[in-house]
């Protein structure tokens, strides 16, 4: 007792260290937090709707179902019970139970496809008068199970469940996670710690981590993971790691979770003891056969093969005088007797060349539409550079009609400010995703080429580059787990609207408060424009610093490629500013369709967005929606930028009372960093820029406190996350 009492006592000498102990969400639970339902009405309803739940089945699958069902109720509800069928408010059923309880209450199961659900509340006689039963119904369990994260998401929202009737079935067949996570645990392009695959520990040690992951991603219907780096090390084809591998495609099963592997090119050189890796060669053509079917003995659901090659150094086909084509459908043809799918990544670049960059890509897979195998997918990034905060979509999409193409999107933030930024980036994928192809006509959008619908595409797929790591809250900032989740939204349905998916998130992650979920949905609606306009506004790309990628520097002119270095694509000088890609420059525009080609080709018809992406200009150049010239609207939009990001700042802290703390301290320590950087952004830009147009910042703008000297000796060796 008397430790007691002096704890007691330094807790009462020491009060503000005592106040410093805070609990609250530190972001780990991500959007499954489950928060009670406080409204007493509102959870009555719930309570009768769905609190006597029956999950028919025993496979692991359904299993997950009933873990999630009683955790998730019983954190919103309280103590939920799983009953006999005939007693259960709320029913899931896949298969054969779920097509005889859709034909006896005359439901189109058909529509829901193999892993689609259906939603549907209905009168059920056998239960007392005048209530219902929900029903989750599914052609398999996998479907149900992403019909069962749907329904929650419901309760989540704080919707009414009353006459709910959904139908859904995912758009995109492949809906998969890239993780760029090396064997040694760290994340190329990583800002939130280390790989959460502790390659060391497995297969023997796994942990809960694992478990949560699946549950997240399956919440969202991502049905696959690729494990490994695209730059890859060939030990993981290995038997040592294949083992490994194997306990996460076990653990992952339950979920719909498909395991895929990053593979080296040059692996029957490099760990097969072979004198090379033609595709051609017999001997590699049956080294490939042997090890796909060494996989699939372990893992007889393995998902395939993500390859970069001929890429950045990577070796490739092309080292042996043959085409992608050639190279994608060996593997291919190791694959296909197991029902893998090789995803053939279409990032290529070479400066011998002597093609702009932009146009390389098309350059290179276009000749080759209709040569692939029926089991590859193009992997496309959303721009024909590199994932910059704002590009205009590659020409590839709508460019190969017999070749099913898959969107590459980041979601780790490479170019847009590390973990300590917020930047929803709902916006910026619809932006993409609901651009004019013109491919068939009016209506051709990039959507409807990779959903298949456009070309009748034999397989889809959408990947993303994660942004997940070993940091308590996942990514590093809590704000940029909604990243995670509208890729996974969007992935299985490219038409959701981003504003939609914000508000969804904002409120099963951050808070119930309506006038805060309001808010926060604003907040995550501005920022993608926001720090577009605070890092590359008017369609400048590619300036941030070398290597790292960390922060502005637009003078970068040391590199030993042209297109490494940032002049390259600013192209500044006396008399103006912008990459030409008109027809009077490299003639990029031509890789688009004719609607498209015209309409790029002149600046006065150019969107303002990409206007110095197309477009080399005079500093005199006039902006024609803000009649600015175009060094004024440059400098303006670089300052707009800057003091959004401070608005954002003050707005997020006006939120304190009606967050969790630990939340709110969280984003408000990153807003503090975004800030500050955003400050240095604009001005270290605009001073830059300035020494070629030799025009002054407007009067009424603050001007910048450092000399452009000063930026530019500012150094990062460390920074996180380089290759």
């Amino acid at each position: 007792m008397k430790y007691i009492a002096l704890i007691c006592l330094l807790l009462s000498s020491f009060s503000g260290w005592a106040s410093s102990i805070i609990e609250g969400e530190d972001g780990y639970r991500l959007w499954l937090k489950y928060d009670p339902v406080t409204n007493a009405d509102l959870k009555t309803t719930y309570q009768q709707q769905v609190g006597q739940f029956h999950v028919a089945g025993a496979s692991p699958t359904m299993q997950v179902i009933r873990d999630e069902l009683n955790y998730a109720l019983g954190h919103m509800l309280n103590a939920p019970q799983e009953v006999e069928q005939t007693q259960a408010a709320l029913v899931v059923a896949a298969g054969d139970k779920a097509l005889r309880l859709a034909k006896q209450y005359q439901l189109d199961l058909l529509a829901a496809g193999d892993q689609g659900y259906l939603i549907q509340q209905v009168a059920n006689p056998k239960r007392p008068a005048g209530t219902t039963t929900m029903l989750v119904l599914a052609n398999s369990d996998i479907g149900a199970l992403y019909g069962t994260y749907r329904l929650l998401r419901q309760l989540q929202i704080r919707q009414p469940l009353a006459d709910m009737a959904v139908v859904s079935a995912p758009a995109i067949d492949l809906r998969v996670l890239n993780h760029w996570d090396n064997l040694d645990r760290h994340v190329e392009r990583g800002y939130a710690g280390q790989s959460i695959w502790d390659w060391h520990k497995l297969p023997d040690y796994q942990y809960q981590r694992y478990t949560d992951y699946a549950r997240a991603n399956a919440s969202v219907g991502i049905n696959g993971t690729v494990l490994n780096n695209v730059n890859a090390d060939p030990l993981i084809l290995t038997p040592h790691y294949l083992s490994k591998v194997t306990a996460l495609a076990d653990l992952f099963r339950p979920y719909g979770i498909k395991v895929y592997l990053s593979v080296k090119f040059s692996s029957p050189q490099l760990i097969g003891g072979l004198d090379t890796s033609d595709p051609l060669n017999t001997e590699v053509q049956q080294w490939w056969k042997d090890k796909a079917a060494q996989i699939y003995r372990d893992i007889p659901d393995f998902g395939g093969f993500l390859v970069k090659a001929n890429s950045e150094g990577q070796p490739g086909p092309g080292d042996f005088g043959r085409t992608h084509a050639q190279g994608a459908n060996m593997l291919a043809s190791a694959l296909e007797p197991h029902g893998g799918t090789v995803m053939w990544r279409a990032f290529v670049y070479a400066n011998e060349k002597n093609e702009e960059r932009s146009k390389q890509a098309y350059s290179e897979f276009k000749p080759l539409d209709g040569k692939f195998a029926d089991n590859v997918l193009v992997q496309v990034k959303n721009g024909p550079i590199d994932f910059q905060p704002r590009e205009p979509f590659s020409p590839l999409f709508g460019a190969m009609p017999d070749t099913p193409l898959m969107m590459e999107f980041q979601i780790t933030m490479e170019y847009l400010g590390f973990s300590t930024h917020f930047v929803y980036l709902g916006p910026m994928y619809e932006e993409v995703l609901q651009a004019e192809t013109y491919a068939r006509g009016t209506g051709s959008t990039v959507a409807k080429v990779i959903n298949g619908e456009l070309f009748d595409s034999p397989i889809t797929g959408m990947a993303g580059v994660a942004n997940i790591g070993t940091d308590r809250n996942w990514t590093g900032h809590i704000l940029l787990q909604s990243n995670w989740y509208v890729f996974g939204r969007m992935a299985w349905n490219p038409e959701v609207s981003a504003k939609e998916v914000a508000r969804d998130w904002a409120r099963m992650t951050l808070s119930h408060d309506d006038s805060a979920v309001a808010a926060i949905t604003t907040m995550m609606m501005q920022s993608h424009e926001a720090t577009v306009n605070t890092m590359t506004p008017l369609g400048l790309h590619h300036i941030m610093g070398a290597g790292h990628h960390y922060g502005p520097a637009p003078w970068v002119d040391f590199l030993g490629r042209d297109d490494w270095n940032s002049v390259y694509y600013h192209r500044a000088d006396e008399n103006g500013i912008g990459f030409d890609r008109s027809p009077s420059g490299v003639n990029a525009v031509e890789q688009y369709y004719p609607p498209l080609t015209k309409l790029l080709s002149d600046p006065s018809t150019t969107p303002e967005k990409y206007l110095l992406w197309f477009h080399h200009l005079p500093w005199d150049y006039t902006i024609e929606s803000t009649n600015r010239t175009l060094w004024n609207e440059l400098v303006h939009r670089y300052y707009a930028g800057a003091q959004t990001i401070q608005d954002i700042a003050k707005q997020w802290d006006s939120l304190e009372s009606v967050l969790d703390p630990l939340q709110f301290r969280q984003v408000q320590m990153a807003m503090d960093i975004q800030v500050k950087e955003a400050i240095w952004w604009r001005n270290a830009c605009v001073l830059y820029f300035q020494q070629f147009s030799g025009k002054p910042i407007p009067a009424e703008l603050p001007k910048p406190q450092k000399t452009l000297a000063e930026y530019q000796k500012m150094s990062f060796p460390h920074a996180p996350g380089q290759g």
